[in-house]
């Protein structure tokens, strides 16, 4: 290409979603030439996988030169993890939910060695983005990273935990509907440039996720679909330099949520309602939507909750403000009305709301 400029993008290198995947953690690492590793693991978790864990490395001749649990996302923690690392580290790895992907994440950018994301959990995208979210004078902000050098998901593992996770990870994932339609949106107003890749990527992560046949959301298939299309998400977003693929209106509704509420629900959980919301509002694929919703029992679980309307009314008028940057439909006070009134006049939205 002579002197033009070329765009590179990090991708993971490998990416294993299977049955029993914590017990070939050891032979993943191995064939990759990592063979010296600290692993920090979430809350508790030592005692659920850490047998596993430790004994697959074995057995690969991995050496473990630290491991302990860490349940922090203080960004004076993180940097007092990382700069007392052991000096042969080779790669770091993180087993559990957000806070520890998080912390283990930004401790393999700040020591530039590769980070393995294993979650525990299919709440959300994060394990395979490039951005952590940490606490800054206690205030969450979303950092820059880098992707995860590997990816290790055991769908044994996801299935077993509490089914709030799971619908989190298909209330995350049915979101790249209605980001994607914001983000064409915000291009069409000037105020940001649609990447054609990034968008490509996104959008064949959503459509192979909603087209996946089930009967049960805990089939290997299902799951299997769900975590390869949000890995795919994390990949969009490395490619568009932003989170712009994977995240629009609706996710602005979450956070919005998140400094509302004293308890907020799920990250997921509060994305996929909001997600139908906006479907609604933007007037695209609100059918298909509704569809995934409601043969996953996402709607039906979301109904236990007891959500406020008010809340999300409130959420709505925040929304423009989280990121005054972007130029999503909320930003335009007219679509805000409009979210406002659907809340309060669409049929499924008053049975989740008990309207």
């Amino acid at each position: 290409m002579g002197d033009k400029q070329r765009n590179y993008i990090a991708i993971p290198a490998f990416l294993k979603v299977e049955s029993g995947a914590l017990a070939k953690i050891g032979g993943y690492l191995k064939s990759h030439q990592l063979n010296k590793v600290v692993i920090y693991f979430g809350n508790g978790l030592i005692d659920m996988f850490g047998s596993t864990v430790m004994e697959s490395l074995r057995a690969a001749e991995v050496e473990v030169l630290e491991y302990r649990e860490i349940d922090t996302v203080r960004l004076e923690d993180i940097n007092e993890l990382a700069f007392s690392l052991p000096n042969k580290t080779q790669v770091v790895i993180g087993l559990g939910g957000g806070k520890v992907i998080d912390a283990a994440k930004y401790v393999g950018f700040l020591q530039k060695i590769p980070f393995i994301s294993v979650p525990t959990s299919s709440s959300s995208d994060g394990f395979s983005s490039a951005s952590a979210s940490l606490l800054v004078n206690g205030r969450r902000h979303s950092v820059p990273a880098r992707i995860a050098y590997g990816i290790v998901v055991d769908s044994e593992v996801i299935k077993s935990a509490p089914i709030r996770f799971l619908y989190s990870g298909i209330g995350d994932m049915i979101s790249k509907i209605t980001a994607l339609y914001d983000w064409l949106f915000e291009e069409a107003h000037g105020a940001s440039k649609v990447d054609d890749f990034a968008m490509m990527i996104a959008k064949k992560a959503v459509n192979s996720f909603v087209r996946t046949p089930f009967s049960d959301i805990k089939e290997n298939l299902f799951l299997k679909e769900l975590m390869d299309s949000l890995a795919m998400s994390g990949i969009a977003n490395e490619i568009a330099g932003s989170s712009a693929p994977t995240s629009g209106s609706e996710h602005l509704i979450s956070h919005a949520l998140d400094k509302i509420l004293e308890n907020p629900q799920l990250h997921g959980v509060q994305v996929g309602i909001a997600t139908y919301l906006m479907s609604i509002v933007q007037d695209h694929r609100y059918q298909r939507v509704h569809t995934v919703l409601s043969e996953t029992g996402f709607f039906d679980y979301v109904e236990t909750l007891n959500l406020d309307v008010e809340d999300y009314i409130m959420a709505i008028d925040m929304a423009p403000s989280i990121k005054p940057f972007r130029y999503t439909y909320l930003h335009e006070e007219g679509y805000r009305e409009r979210a406002k009134e659907v809340l309060k006049t669409d049929e499924t939205l008053r049975r989740i709301f008990h309207i």
